[in-house]
This record gives structure tokens, C-alpha cells and sequence, in this order.
């Protein structure tokens, strides 16, 4: 599995990617990988506040439904608009294509917190998930 390490992860497999004064946020391919076909994706509205450490919005799949948390505090600024119609995409390119918000942080403090792309692999090598 390639991880691209332009961005942090947390431990339940949210990456946050910086860009300009925003956060690109989307799930990881280990995460979209355990989660099998991907059959809905469940985005907050423009402008929803989301806080760090909560959920901010759901992924539905044919096995589970998992939570989408934030690292961070701050704004919703966009959504990901074709996950709505071919929330698929998020199986087959969830590092670019199926990006799912972009948040705009009130804070970025929450970020030194997450793990790089290395310590993410041995995150996921190990089971600890």
C-alpha cells in the first residue's frame, strides 16, 4: 500500500492534507480497502462547524458504516460533491479523486498530533486498528 506522505493520518485512518489556508480531508486505502464496496457517503453541509476529535460524517459500505472524525476545529469550506453520485470512487482513489471535505481550521494545533506516512504504515502493519 503507497501512502502519501504529503499529508498526516489519525489512528482511525483520516488523512488531513494541507492546502493553502485549507484541509483536504478523506480516508485512507487501508481504511476504504477494510471497508469493501463503498455504497454511500453521508458529507456535512458548507459551512457546518466541525469540532476536533468528532464525527463530522459517515461512510456506508456493504460491511459497516464508520464515522468520519476531524482532526481539527473549524469550518466546513467544501464537499466533495460527486462522492453523492459515485461514492465508488472512494475504493478506487480515496488519496486524490474521492477527497471527501475541505475544512477551513480555526486551529492547525490539532495536526501535530497525527501520525506521518511511516509511523501511519506501521500503525496499520501492526493491527492497531
Amino acid at each position: 500500500m503507497k501512502i502519501p506522505t504529503d499529508r498526516k493520518y489519525l489512528a482511525t485512518h483520516e488523512w488531513f492534507k494541507p492546502e493553502g489556508d485549507l484541509l483536504v480531508v478523506g480516508i485512507s486505502q487501508f481504511a476504504a480497502d477494510e471497508l469493501t464496496d463503498i455504497t454511500f457517503v453521508d458529507l456535512p453541509a458548507v459551512g457546518t462547524k466541525v469540532q476536533a476529535g468528532k464525527a463530522f460524517g459517515e461512510i456506508e459500505s456493504v460491511k459497516a458504516t464508520a464515522e468520519l472524525i476531524s482532526a481539527v476545529s473549524g469550518a466546513v469550506a467544501e464537499i466533495n460533491a460527486a462522492l453523492a453520485d459515485a461514492p465508488e470512487l472512494v475504493n478506487g482513489d480515496p488519496f486524490h479523486k474521492a477527497w471527501m471535505v475541505k475544512i477551513k481550521p480555526g486551529d492547525r494545533s490539532g495536526l501535530d498530533a497525527l501520525m506521518d506516512a511511516a509511523a501511519y504504515e506501521s500503525h496499520c502493519a501492526a493491527g492497531a486498528h
